[in-house]
């Protein structure tokens, strides 16, 4: 916590670290010890009589552009830490003349104001905040890394690594090509190390993508979809912007393909599906419609100009009436977000269908662009897409999973596939959801804005840290997360996190009405369902059940490990129950060797 020393300089505590809705730890660390005298706060008693003081000097009879000249001269956690002591620094701290030195000093390349009601202390924190961390699954080395941060970056919106680098877009459009420094593991597989240097890719960037597939060898090419200023008619001067798609070698930066729209259609998101003969382009509106357009990879490096067809896509065709919000895909499906919270699912192949849905009925081969709806409770906010898994979060907070659990990665407790939407009881509110090939990973925040990753599901190749066998449940993971982290990806071998902190960007989640609280009863618990909401006393008798037919005490054990992943319970809560049973198993003769995770 910062300090005052007996000469008014300032001591920075590097354990304190700011947090604007996640720039400030706690209320203790929250007070400077800023002797002065104003009518908001006494002075000191006594202090009038001590030699050698003097008559006290209020700050308040400095000029407010002194003070606020030299309140910007201090660290960001410290200008947020004295805001919070009393009315007067407050108002001080947050003045806005503050905040312009201090972005000119962190950024002195940013002129322009940026976005929103407070737009010179949003850049400043957006800036302050903004770093790409990332720990990597083989080798010796198991530590969190950050990698170099572009100075021109004006914070991180989002990322995306590729087979060799990784592509960061800020807020003002500008997309930037980090490079990386590749090493040799012990393993003899080759990895990068870090991002050593950077080059600015384009500008005017508003999305990009590439292959959707979860394995980053397949990510050759690079689209990003731009605006651009065209010429106008031929004899005038005029010119107006246009969207296009274009599309880049990830490997060398090259620039190799150009798709220019006409000026009167406005896009906002890109995502790709399929495969690379057959590479679908989706493209969402500012209105809410979705077209597409067909693209051969193959051919994308051949020297020659041809027409691709921009057809509008059967979901905007036959609902007309649906506004998308955002939508997301991988390589054989795509989900649709709309504005009121629903959802919508395309499905291409049988196999993935089959994982999805758990059935064939509804599958029709010759019509793979019709969408199909999910029946959820509530208005859905965000989603994260795997290959046959994936998991959605309501408007309050709540996370529900649906697909393939051969592995666990649906984080229930158990590994049986669920055929719809099923609720992930012990997490809420997450930050950030991610679903990979299969495992998916959880980005929580606990009340005192501390964050914390928890994952679930084949924990092989490292990418589950802690947990090499794997987990049914979500368990927290051995990797420590960044205060300001936002947004997470993970490759076969890296997992990334992205750090940007927007004083605009507010929790969306409601709180759950009091009506819907309280679990319904499973109708099929027999007489005493009424007083038993959600079956708990059913289930844990069940339980027991199964521990009182084991034969041995090592068995029992081994089983209550296995039902502790079962149970809807917090994280830690399960680390403890696990940490407990493995030391009554070795004080009891038993084998055991740390806290395993459940298996079923």
């Amino acid at each position: 916590m910062p300090s005052s020393t007996p000469g008014g300089r300032v001591k920075e505590d590097p354990e304190s670290l700011e947090n604007n809705a996640g720039l400030s730890r706690c209320p203790k660390e929250r007070a400077w010890l800023v002797k002065r005298s104003c009518p908001s706060c006494p002075s000191e008693p006594g202090g009038e009589e001590k030699k050698g003081r003097g008559n006290p000097v209020s700050v308040q009879l400095f000029p407010p552009e002194l003070v606020e000249h030299i309140v910007s001269f201090l660290p960001v956690r410290d200008v947020v830490a004295l805001g919070q002591t009393c009315h007067y620094f407050h108002q001080v701290c947050d003045a806005e003349g503050v905040w312009r030195r201090i972005c000119h000093r962190l950024s002195p390349r940013l002129r322009e104001q940026g976005s929103g009601v407070r737009p010179w202390k949003r850049a400043a924190i957006l800036n302050y905040t903004k770093g790409l961390y990332f720990q990597a699954f083989g080798g010796r080395r198991r530590c969190l890394s950050k990698s170099v941060a572009p100075q021109l970056a004006h914070g991180y919106r989002r990322f995306l690594p590729t087979k060799d680098h990784v592509f960061i877009l800020d807020y003002a459009g500008t997309l930037f090509f980090l490079k990386n420094a590749l090493v040799s593991s012990t393993l003899g597989q080759i990895q990068w190390k870090r991002a050593c240097r950077y080059v600015v890719l384009c500008r005017g960037a508003k999305d990009f993508a590439s292959d959707p597939r979860c394995d980053t060898v397949y990510r050759k090419y690079l689209y990003v979809l731009a605006t651009r200023e065209q010429p106008g008619v031929v004899g005038t001067t005029s010119s107006q912007a246009c969207d296009c798609v274009e599309v880049y070698l990830q490997s060398s930066g090259q620039r190799v393909f150009k798709m220019t729209f006409h000026h009167s259609m406005s896009f906002k998101q890109i995502v790709l599906v399929g495969q690379e003969t057959q590479r679908d382009l989706l493209l969402l509106t500012e209105e809410g419609k979705i077209y597409s357009l067909v693209v051969n990879e193959t051919q994308l490096d051949q020297p020659r100009s041809y027409t691709v067809q921009l057809a509008l896509r059967k979901v905007s065709r036959c609902l007309p009436h649906l506004r998308v919000a955002c939508m997301a895909s991988n390589q054989s499906s795509t989900l649709y977000i709309t504005d009121q919270g629903g959802v919508y699912f395309e499905v291409h192949t049988p196999g993935v269908y089959r994982d999805l849905f758990g059935t064939l009925q509804a599958f029709d081969p010759l019509d793979q662009q019709m969408p199909l709806a999910l029946s959820l409770p509530a208005k859905i906010l965000f989603c994260a897409l795997g290959y046959n898994h994936l998991g959605l979060v309501d408007e309050f907070g709540r996370i529900f999973m649906q697909g393939n659990n051969r592995y666990g990665q649906l984080g229930t407790g158990d590994k049986m596939d669920r055929g719809e939407p099923t609720r992930v009881h012990y997490l809420q509110r997450p930050i950030a959801l991610w679903c990979g090939l299969n495992h998916s990973l959880v980005l929580s925040q606990g009340s005192d804005f501390s964050k914390e990753l928890l994952g679930c599901g084949c924990g092989a190749g490292g990418r589950l840290p802690g947990w090499p066998k794997g987990s049914a449940s979500f368990v927290k993971l051995h990797i420590k997360v960044p205060l300001c982290a936002c947004s997470l990806c993970s490759t076969r071998e890296c997992l990334y996190m992205l750090s940007s902190h927007d004083i605009e960007h507010h929790p969306a989640y409601r709180d759950l009405p009091a009506s819907k609280a309280v679990g319904t009863p499973e109708p099929s618990l027999g007489a005493g369902a009424p007083q038993d909401p959600g079956g708990v006393a059913w289930a844990c008798e069940e339980y027991l059940s199964q521990i009182h037919n084991c034969p041995t005490l090592q068995d029992r054990m081994e089983k209550m490990k296995e039902i502790v992943g079962w149970m809807p319970l917090m994280a830690a809560q399960k680390d403890f129950f696990w940490e407990a049973l493995d030391m009554l198993q070795r004080a009891a003769g038993g084998a055991g060797q740390g806290p395993p995770p459940p298996e079923s």
